[in-house]
């Protein structure tokens, strides 16, 4: 199908001898906003990786806007990359620049190198960091040093470095677990919107918000899926065998 943006068929990631993801297979469309729901080390964050080429796979194949990310050399990976937002755990701040730098990392790869080079250690605000930075209720911070901030502040800087980038695709790991309610309310309404093709994946720890704020739910558990279904169809039932250990 044309509108496939994301193909994963018979994928495993093995890390030592610990398979953290096993024959996952999944096709993502345009527009999907897709949950990823399980308890931790589920290997939410593998497929997470898997999908935005930050993580190569050891067995099956993944594929992203048409192309198959094993046969990529480096640039070709890149651009593909530069398509996809990333909000990562990690958040992959740095700690000891101003958040408007941190904010125009997200717009690197549509720069030349020198302009590249001087954002690293000189900015100006502009009109899009700084509607970034409003759309998270960040607009007092930019230019305090990101280390000072609180973590569901910088949380937030990782978000607008994400919005300024202007992706076709957007993949978020936990992107609301330092959040409050009212914040992450606010949050994920912006991830769903983020994306100009308007599809969304995104781990999350809460079931409430994926039915909220998504249309499809996938459930890992010892890195399989244990069901993949609307969200409007995501049972008790469902997420209690999710849940339970075993």
């Amino acid at each position: 199908m044309s509108d496939v943006i994301v193909r994963l068929t018979g994928v495993g990631r093995v890390f030592a001898s610990t398979a953290a993801v096993s024959d996952v297979s999944l096709c993502i469309s345009t527009g999907e906003r897709v949950a990823v729901l399980g308890p931790s080390g589920a290997g939410k964050s593998t497929l997470l990786a898997l999908i935005n080429g930050s993580l190569s796979a050891t067995s099956g194949v993944v594929e992203i806007f048409g192309s198959e990310i094993a046969a990529l050399r480096a640039p070709q990976l890149r651009s593909i990359q530069r398509r996809i937002g990333t909000v990562s755990q990690r958040l992959d701040l740095v700690d000891q620049v101003r958040v408007l730098h941190n904010v125009n990392a997200g717009r690197l790869a549509q720069w030349g190198t020198a302009r590249a080079l001087i954002a690293l250690v000189w900015s100006r605000p502009d009109t899009i960091a700084m509607s970034a930075l409003a759309r998270v209720g960040l607009s007092w911070a930019v230019h305090e040093r990101t280390e000072r901030l609180s973590g569901g502040e910088r949380q937030r800087v990782a978000i607008a470095r994400m919005l300024v980038q202007k992706p076709d695709l957007v993949v978020a790991d936990e992107p609301v677990s330092s959040l409050d309610p009212a914040r992450t309310a606010a949050t994920l309404d912006l991830l769903c919107e983020a994306a100009s093709e308007g599809t969304t994946i995104v781990s999350l720890h809460q079931p409430q918000l994926a039915r909220e704020y998504c249309t499809r739910a996938v459930g890992l558990k010892n890195g399989r899926v244990v069901f993949d279904l609307p969200t409007n169809q995501l049972t008790d039932a469902a997420l209690s065998e999710l849940y339970t250990l075993a």
